[in-house]
């Protein structure tokens, strides 16, 4: 499918505007198609030649003011206008489209729990033509109405209120002007939680299998999503500008949530079907209220041009930030963005795909280059300069805003437009620090050190980059009564600009135990310790009050760990020491994972691993022993997933029982994990996964069944997962791919893998030429043989990123899984 480059997009928004679509879905046609006629009406403003966009199955009939044309004409996706004249025009087309299992288009779904049937509509960021005729760039927007045939028995969303008709006959109300990629749809038998709120209908909407989970819920989703709603008409001007507020909890879905006008679809492992974290109950706020911000930043006031989509997403997730952690519901939403969040962005921010967070429109060229930017740059790091800009502008931040609202409601803004919105309510220059926070890559790096001096002691700052900074200094000194505690001095202001390079503050008294730099967490950029605050940092990081603090801490642990300058031996014996008495369930987590996923599985040699896994368990019963309720279920987590087989019977034991001592209760989602654990030591039969699937009949438990099958130490069991992943025949959905992957690749089953690296550059490149960008990323991300960690598996990678026609999305993250091995073994070398 060809890629719209941007100058194709500027030509037809000059030649031509949109004023309206009819889009009459039929949902009856069988499993593999549906019908789709679009009727289009749109003004040429000059005689011209132009296009529009259609993926069909069958193209049936095309007809331009009356008159058929050929659908023969149809080149890929592109159906040419030709010898358009001035003025107003008609584009009817009729097709035959394909229903996806990839997440993109309109994605079909069989809940396996009651076999009943989902479809939705994933339509960013050019994927509207798979189920409509469409002028398909974001500056053409137009109203929209939509009409769905569909079984009786199904309920059907979509952006605006809908109604039925007749008996499987649904109407949409017109919407107001919307961008093509946010049309959406949502249809199958519901169950629904409706309510209203300020005049408008509210609504929860999930698979009949999760009903009496999203009952559970619904109450507290609903009364946060009205907080929101609430707060956001405190903050904007510009009322909520569309007609109804619907969220629908869809299977199988690629992204956290879309934020499609008045129906934001959500993926369901949000509807949680058991135990939840602290953690995961502050980022389902966290999504919920970022989605809501796109209703004004993306879908009122939309990009222009995708080299802006920072605009929507970093604002969003900025907002869905600051709204979360100011409800009262909620506490540790900054600390959960300091050390979960961010290092998203600063991870991304240090590899071969780095980009500024608003790139030079030169560098998005077409939609292709421009879906590669949805990173953690674009939400994370955008997220965090944004936040320095609100503390900086103060109230004018959202003065800004607002004019930005006023001035371009319904309509496209560019980044240029934007900074002019916020300039016109501040006299700060806002264009030199768009130049250095927006157009500039990489991280920023602050060194501490801390000396003599004549009256007290001098505090230098090294500056590494050039961006200007706002920065708390914490000052901590052991407890005179408890040297494993630190007590607060000051907290002191620095403020380094873009050109400086070192800082001086002379200081009156001892030098402080503890130099923290960044404490509170205002700024984007990496920490470095002096020898002495470090030793302290291993002596006392618990000690620190203040949890934002210690996420602080870890994080920079964390990066000095991934520069190869902190063994990972040392990091996990900060880790046995400090975790197990830390009380924010947050830190806990990210902690844990990282200390599995990359120290242990990564960057540890293969001979201390043994003994480090048994180190987090240790940990993990640490934590439990605590007693700190909101860790639990995270340390019941780590404890299965880092048993060893020594460990393998008393595992058994507990899977058998039903029951981990001292840990959460073994519901579904920790039963799988125990299996799956059991599995990838060997200790898990195919008639165990067998009876578990039995037991549980749902997606997950689908799922979970793929990943252990795949994850079983047996040679028959790694062919058919492979077969199943790369084969021809297609077959996997996005989440059993995703499922499959995750088995697959086990540190512990070196040798019975070491065939596939060098087969894997090779079949999933085939296989994402084949399947398009969704299983593209999942392959190049998951599937990645990361547990191969050898100098013969990077020559591999290198190898195969020389090739020229690999899909770009499959580069992309290719290039990042590739980056990331050369890292590994920077570290082993570093500390062999």
């Amino acid at each position: 499918m060809p890629a719209l480059n941007r100058k194709e997009a500027e030509t037809r928004a000059r030649d031509i505007t949109v004023e309206h679509y009819t889009i009459d879905l039929d949902l009856t046609r069988g499993e593999e198609v549906f019908g789709s006629t679009t009727v289009i009406r749109f003004t040429a403003q000059r005689a011209c030649d132009t296009f529009a966009e259609v993926k069909p199955a069958v193209l049936r009939r095309v007809r331009l003011d009356g008159a058929d044309l050929d659908p023969a004409a149809l080149d890929d996706n592109r159906l040419p206008l030709a010898g358009l004249t001035a003025g107003p025009h008609e584009l009817r087309v009729e097709a035959d489209m394909r229903y996806s299992s990839t997440g993109e288009g309109m994605h079909r779904f069989t809940d396996p729990a009651d076999g009943e049937v989902y479809v939705y509509t994933q339509l960013f960021l050019d994927d509207v033509q798979r189920i409509a005729a469409a002028f398909d760039q974001p500056d053409l927007k137009a109203r929209f109405d939509v009409a769905v045939t569909a079984p009786e028995e199904w309920t059907v969303l979509s952006n605006s209120t809908t109604t039925r008709t007749a008996p499987g006959r649904w109407q949409a109300a017109t919407t107001p002007p919307l961008s093509t990629y946010v049309i959406a749809v949502a249809a199958g038998p519901f169950h629904s939680v409706r309510s209203e709120h300020a005049g408008l209908p509210f609504g929860l909407h999930c698979r009949r299998s999760l009903a009496e989970h999203l009952d559970r819920d619904a109450e507290e989703l609903l009364a946060f999503t009205r907080r929101c709603f609430d707060r956001y008409h405190e903050m904007f001007d510009e009322p909520y500008p569309f007609d109804s507020y619907d969220q629908a909890f869809v299977p199988e879905f690629n992204a956290g949530a879309m934020e499609n006008p008045g129906l934001v679809t959500l993926r369901d492992e949000y509807v949680y079907r058991s135990a939840a974290t602290p953690t995961q109950l502050v980022w389902r706020a966290v999504v919920i209220a970022h989605e809501m911000a796109h209703m004004w930043f993306g879908d009122l006031v939309t990009l222009r041009w995708w080299d802006d989509i920072w605009l929507n997403e970093s604002f969003a997730e900025y907002m869905g930030y600051r709204v979360a952690a100011e409800d009262p519901e909620f506490s540790g939403v900054w600390n959960e963005f300091a050390i979960h969040r961010k290092p998203w962005g600063v991870v991304a921010d240090q590899r071969p795909s780095t980009h500024p967070v608003a790139p030079d429109p030169a560098d998005v060229p077409d939609t292709a280059s421009a879906l590669n930017n949805f990173d953690g740059i674009s939400y994370a790091k955008g997220a965090a300069a944004l936040r320095q800009l609100a503390i900086w502008l103060g109230e004018d931040f959202l003065a800004g805003i607002n004019t930005h609202f006023a001035r371009h409601r319904f309509g496209n803004a560019s980044l240029a437009d934007f900074l002019d919105s916020l300039s016109s309510a501040t006299d700060r220059d806002v264009q030199a620090w768009a130049e250095a926070w927006l157009r500039t890559t990489g991280a920023d790096t602050l060194t501490a050190t801390a000396s003599p001096a004549p009256n007290g002691w001098r505090l230098e700052v090294g500056h590494t980059g050039g961006r200007p900074h706002r920065i708390g200094v914490g000052l901590y000194d052991r407890a005179a009564d408890d040297p494993g505690v630190l007590v607060p001095r000051e907290r002191i202001t620095l403020d380094l600009t873009a050109t400086s390079t070192v800082e001086r503050r002379e200081l009156p008294g001892p030098r402080p135990d503890l130099v923290l730099l960044n404490d509170g967490d205002l700024s984007y950029v990496k920490t470095r310790f002096d020898d002495h605050s470090w030793e302290t940092v291993e002596d006392t990081l618990g000690g620190l009050p203040d949890p934002l603090s210690r996420a602080v801490v870890w994080s920079a642990a964390r990066d000095l760990v991934r520069d190869a300058r902190l063994a990972p031996a040392r990091y996990l014996a900060l880790v046995g020491r400090h975790l197990p008495a830390e009380t924010d369930p947050g830190i806990v987590d990210s902690v844990l994972t990282f200390a599995r996923a990359f120290v242990v599985d990564r960057y540890l040699a293969p001979e201390h691993r043994q003994a480090a896994l048994t180190g987090l368990a240790a940990t993990a019963r640490g934590l439990l022993a605590a007693g700190h309720e909101p860790s639990r279920l995270t340390a019941t987590r780590a404890l299965i997933d880092n048993s060893t087989a020594e460990e393998a019977a008393e595992l058994r034991g507990w899977y058998e029982d039903g029951a981990i001592p001292g840990g959460s209760e073994a519901d579904p989602e920790l039963r799988w994990r125990m299996l799956l654990r059991l599995c990838v030591l060997g200790a898990g039969t195919p008639a165990d996964i067998d009876a578990e699937l039995a037991r549980d009949t749902s997606a997950f438990g689908l799922e979970s069944a793929a990943s252990c099958r795949a994850a079983r130490p047996d040679a028959e069991a790694k062919a058919a997962a492979w077969q199943a992943m790369f084969g021809e025949a297609d077959t996997l959905s996005n989440y059993l791919f995703k499922a499959t992957a995750q088995g697959f690749w086990q540190p512990e089953q070196q040798e019975l893998l070491a065939g596939y690296p060098a087969r894997y550059y090779q079949d999933a490149a085939a296989m994402a030429a084949r399947r398009g960008p969704a299983l593209a990323s999942a392959a190049g991300q998951g599937a990645f043989p990361h547990a191969t960690v050898t100098a013969e598996s990077l020559a591999l990678g290198r190898a195969a990123l020389e090739a020229d026609d690999i899909q770009p999305a499959f580069r992309r993250d290719l290039a990042d899984a590739v980056d990331d091995l050369a890292r590994a073994l920077r570290v082993r070398a570093a500390h062999a």
